[in-house]
């Protein structure tokens, strides 16, 4: 049996095999029955050079044992990822693209400009780009700025709007005021304090203490500093972090510091107008001080009850770490809302160091990681100082 391009979709034993097929690669049937044409053998074709197995190229044909088929080449690559943006959807094509470059090496082809203009741009790309930042060529960077920025800009329009809403709500409810204006009072927790004062006879509350929002003032309310290790598991991180220090920069109400460190510290507020400049401002690799990284934003701190310090880190600590621990209990004994981010990304929990988290979690500051969706809830409650929303698998 042979399908490909007009096989006969609605017969689900076809679907089948065909599918099986696709999986298994090998040989024109690979023990299904089923060989492939068309379309079919040209998506085979693609993911044999990248998954298969060996060292010989192999291009459009199969064989018992597939083989990795992308070369050492840039123009056999860009051809294999135009292959791959055709046949698969782009969230596949992402998968694929970081799968070869970690499988087959393919990082310093990213050192090419045309290379450049044929990948899907992503997240973990941002990543990998950022990695190779100090060995691009001056031909390179401008193609990879461009790719940056066109992240950073799909990123900010997914995630700003709410960001800012959800924060602007948070710091109206933060200042609340004993006399609020009408619109302004907060009546749950207006109900919640005057329960006492409940008249059954009327079935009614006498509220005799208001309790609203204080929405007057413009001037800064809270200070926000985003501490990020850039060590190299950290990529995706730090490229939302970056984007959420942008984000954050733009609201008045919120004076933000972004410090990155490996075992040197690093401030990049200055750069905050542009979350690119940010990006290309930081070095992935190399170690980690922690303890140093807090030591610069603990001096930086001028109204320790109305700063939010968000450590965001795999915790393996190349410093001092009971200084660093003293440092974290300090902080949060003079009024510091302290939160600790294992990650800033949507994979979940990197490698990380339980005994340090575990220490800080005993500090009244436990260790989560974080999607870039869940960041704004998150800031919303170290802004009104009650419990972080921890996701169940934390």
């Amino acid at each position: 049996m042979t399908v490909g391009e007009g096989h006969d979709v609605t017969d689900p034993v076809v679907e089948r095999l065909r599918r099986w097929r696709l999986v298994l690669g090998g040989g024109p049937a690979d023990g299904t029955g089923c060989a492939l044409s068309g379309r079919d053998a040209a998506m085979d074709a693609a993911l044999a050079a990248l998954y298969g197995r060996g060292d010989k190229p192999q291009t459009g044909r199969t064989g018992r044992d597939r083989s990795a088929g992308l070369g050492g080449s840039a123009p056999s690559v860009a051809r294999w990822l135009g292959d791959i943006r055709t046949y698969f959807p782009s969230s596949v094509v992402q998968v694929m693209q970081r799968d070869a470059i970690d499988r087959l090496g393919l990082a310093t082809l990213l050192l090419e400009p045309e290379m450049l203009e044929a990948v899907e741009a992503d997240v973990h790309l941002v990543g990998t780009l950022l990695s190779l930042n100090r060995a691009m060529p001056e031909t390179t960077k401008e193609t990879a700025r461009a790719v940056v920025r066109k992240v950073v800009e799909d990123l900010e329009k997914r995630l700003a709007t709410r960001t800012r809403a959800t924060l602007t709500g948070a710091l109206d409810r933060s200042a609340r005021i004993s006399r609020p204006r009408h619109h302004d009072i907060d009546w749950n927790r207006t109900i919640a304090a005057n329960l006492k004062n409940y008249l059954p006879e009327y079935r009614t509350v006498v509220p005799e203490r208001l309790i609203g929002y204080g929405r007057e003032s413009q001037s800064v309310k809270k200070e926000v500093v985003l501490c990020v290790d850039q060590s190299g598991s950290m990529a995706a991180s730090v490229v939302y972090a970056s984007v959420f220090g942008a984000v954050l920069a733009s609201m008045r109400s919120i004076s933000t510091r972004l410090v990155v460190f490996d075992t040197a510290v690093v401030d990049l507020t200055d750069q905050l107008d542009d979350p690119v400049d940010v990006l290309f401002g930081t070095q992935l690799g190399g170690g980690t001080d922690i303890n140093r990284a807090l030591a610069y934003c603990q001096s930086r701190i001028t109204r320790p009850a109305q700063t939010v310090v968000v450590l965001i880190s795999d915790l393996y600590e190349g410093g001092i770490r009971d200084e660093m621990l003293k440092r974290v209990a300090a902080m949060k004994a003079s009024g510091v809302q302290f939160v600790a981010l294992l990650a800033l990304s949507d994979e979940g929990a990197p490698a990380y160091d339980r005994e340090h988290a575990a220490a800080l979690a005993a500090l009244g500051a436990p260790a989560f990681a974080c999607t870039p969706d869940l960041f704004p809830e998150v800031m919303a409650a170290a802004i009104e100082k009650r419990p972080l929303p921890i996701p169940d698998a934390a």
